[in-house]
């Protein structure tokens, strides 16, 4: 199976993927998160944690975990509040602790929803959409001849839009992107946070010239003058939102008008501050596409329930090698490829955790 953007090039366990600046790990790693009522009933949620997963897992067990003894798990935003305060005077909003509340967050609403019998859609008021949109993250091939092929594949399964992980530079970049283009594919890029402000405008320049669907992460990430520059500059959208975890730094971005396309990750904001998330986007007239990368099968189905709530979706992540590693925590898999993902039936997230299998996967890892 290869590795989430490629099989990496050595087989450390933490790495970096130059020209990118982040850690990767060789394997999928994750947060699970389950909470359970006095009658057995259980709710499942998921932390975008791919690199050090024990963090988060700490804050859940020694700061959230004993607030929530005796509570009422159905009084999920109250919760929300409560839990969100505990930390929040000694700056720890962001990070390890919003992943961890992130993780919590999604297991309250699907146990909420076990209790009800409702989906956690329909606990948000209802679904705008069944099937949800998506766009295939990601030709994880070397050279664009390899990459031209393996978007004919998609073609050929019905995708209409791909995402090309970029960042070699400006012309290198624009190439791939006139490769794939040949296609009849539609196009996106994601910098990954490596370009300077003027080569981001020359990169935003030609890619709108190119008819590109939008440009993600261009500049360094807490650059939010840099990117409200370049989305006055710019003629195609420019997306931010993987590394913000709450309402106040969208809020920040958004007032700036700093980015185009909203993409909060449901596995670091939650259920709750997501929701919330979208509104302010909705009242700036942005339209979001919930980001998702190395989330398992509950975040997975998290963010298609969110993505389903949301009344200013654009699109949602479909990152295929992922997808098909999620379900193997879950007892049925979920449906949904190139073309789009069904809204989860059932209760809660509508998914049905394999809790044998995640005990054998946390005992090999």
């Amino acid at each position: 199976m290869d590795a989430y953007l490629g099989t990496p090039a050595v087989e450390d366990r933490y790495f970096v993927r130059p020209p990118w600046k982040s850690l990767y790990s060789a394997r999928f790693e994750t947060l699970l998160v389950s909470v359970t009522c006095a009658d057995g009933t259980t709710g499942w949620g998921e932390a975008l944690a791919p690199v050090g997963p024990e963090i988060p897992a700490a804050v859940v067990e020694r700061l959230l975990a004993p607030v929530l003894i005796g509570e009422d798990p159905t009084r999920v935003r109250p919760l929300w509040h409560r839990l969100t305060g505990l930390m929040r005077e000694r700056g720890h909003l962001t990070g390890h602790q919003a992943d961890a509340l992130a993780a919590v967050d999604i297991a309250l609403w699907d146990l909420c929803g076990r209790l009800t019998g409702l989906s956690v859609a329909q606990l948000l008021g209802g679904a705008f959409r069944e099937v949800i949109p998506v766009y295939v993250s990601g030709l994880p091939r070397p050279s664009d001849a390899e990459r031209v092929r393996l978007a004919q594949e998609w073609a050929a399964k019905g995708a209409t839009k791909v995402k090309l992980h970029l960042g070699y530079g400006v012309d290198k970049d624009l190439s791939t992107v006139d490769a794939v283009l040949s296609t009849g594919l539609g196009v996106a890029v994601d910098a990954h946070w490596v370009y300077s402000p003027p080569e981001a405008v020359r990169l935003a320049r030609g890619l709108a010239e190119r008819g590109v669907l939008f440009l993600e992460a261009p500049l360094a990430p807490e650059d939010v003058e840099g990117h409200r520059d370049l989305c006055a500059r710019a003629a195609l959208p420019i997306a931010v939102g993987e590394t913000l975890r709450h309402r106040y730094e969208f809020a920040d971005w958004l007032g700036r008008r700093a980015l185009h396309l909203a993409q909060p990750d449901v596995g670091r904001t939650g259920i709750t501050e997501l929701m919330a998330i979208g509104e302010l986007a909705a009242a700036h007239h942005v339209p979001v596409a919930p980001h998702h990368s190395t989330g398992l099968g509950v975040a997975l189905a998290a963010g298609l329930q969110v993505s389903a709530a949301l009344p200013n979706l654009a699109c949602f992540e479909y990152q295929p090698t992922t997808c098909e590693v999620a379900s193997k925590i879950l007892r049925n898999p979920l449906a949904g490829d190139a073309t789009g993902f069904p809204l989860p039936a059932g209760p809660g997230l509508g998914v049905e955790v394999d809790r044998d299998v995640v005990t054998a996967l946390a005992k090999e890892s």
